[in-house]
């Protein structure tokens, strides 16, 4: 379960979708949304959820490994962090007209990976289309991406989601390779429950927003560094600011030995700031009874433990960082990883 001062930083984190927190060009994909589809109504709920609402209401099994704690942020056993806007869909239901498009925004809370394209608290946006007459999903798809990526070619591929039939990934052609949007289909029955007809999306609005500019980071969607946030408040190309050297240091930890990039990934966005960690990779790992013995009694191994060795890549959008910088980085992820560790 998240400790209070995790609960309290998770909750101040800035969500680029509310103008209320201050203008961004996320604002702007949205509000092009908005213009160009039928019947919109924004929905916008706190992240703090019922755990029915993120999982039993849309159809996800009780087995289901996306709801282990590894990867959910739990509050309590029946209160969560949402880890998709999804979860605004169930009660947004209760009220919907029979014709609407809902358009449901925010940040989602996940343990992620560390890297260009990833962060803990990714921005979503679903778009469900309530109606009496069944519409069409291509229709659908050809309108979102068109008006958030003119000009992109784009594809469907065949996929599954607990919540809608004849499910749809979205993929767009970027620098030559194909890079997945989001996701659709026809809304579950179980989901729709009253409403006779609906289409549901949801979209990866960093990602949309990255390709939309061409921005090359993730973490300079938030950048303070005037020259960088200045250039979040329009949809025009991203003009690269100097590029910093990257610092790189090697660590060894003992983990458990269900833990991965994305579960160390998360320990260490709680640990240091992450605008200065660039990427995070394991090189190796080694269960504690592979160690010889005196490395496991030097690294205090334990029974359902492995050696995990890191590579942390450091580098700041806007400067240099030190090498007493880097090192204070290093040797606070050494201390914060092991005092974590099972």
């Amino acid at each position: 379960m998240y400790r209070t001062e995790e609960l309290v930083h998770a909750l101040n984190v800035r969500d680029l979708t509310d103008p209320a927190q201050g203008p961004h060009a996320m604002q702007l994909l949205i509000a092009d949304l908005t213009t160009a589809l039928s019947d919109p109504h924004e929905v916008r709920h706190h992240p703090l959820v019922p755990v029915e609402h993120n999982y039993e209401h849309l159809g996800y099994p009780a087995d289901a490994i996306t709801r282990e704690a590894r990867y959910t942020r739990y509050v309590s056993e029946t209160c969560m962090l949402r880890s998709h806007t999804t979860a605004m869909i169930p009660p947004a239901l209760k009220d919907a007209t029979p014709d609407v498009t809902l358009l449901c925004p925010g940040l989602v809370y996940r343990r992620d990976t560390v890297d260009r394209l990833h962060t803990g608290t990714p921005h979503q946006l679903d778009i469900w289309r309530i109606s009496v007459e069944q519409e069409s999903l291509e229709d659908l798809i050809h309108t979102v991406v068109t008006t958030v990526l003119p000009g992109k070619r784009y594809r469907t591929t065949d996929a599954q989601h607990p919540y809608t039939t004849h499910g749809k990934q979205i993929d767009v052609e970027h620098d030559g390779e194909w890079v997945e949007i989001g996701e659709c289909g026809r809304a579950a029955r179980h989901v729709l429950k009253d409403h006779p007809h609906g289409l549901a999306m949801g979209l990866g609005l960093d990602r949309l927003l990255m390709l939309r500019k061409g921005v090359p980071d993730i973490r300079l969607l938030r950048n303070g560094d005037p020259r960088i946030a200045g250039q979040m408040l329009d949809l025009g190309a991203y003009r690269p600011v100097s590029r910093h050297p990257a610092a790189i240091r090697d660590i060894s930890i003992m983990a458990d030995d269900h833990d991965d990039v994305e579960t160390l990934g998360d320990r260490i966005r709680a640990l240091v700031p992450e605008d200065v960690v660039e990427e995070i990779e394991i090189l190796s790992e080694t269960p504690a009874g592979e160690l010889p013995e005196h490395v496991r009694r030097r690294l205090g191994a334990l029974p359902g433990q492995k050696n995990v060795l890191l590579r942390v890549t450091m580098r700041a959008p806007e400067r240099t960082l030190t090498d007493r910088e880097t090192n204070g980085i290093r040797d606070r992820l050494l201390q914060g990883l092991r005092a974590t560790a099972p």
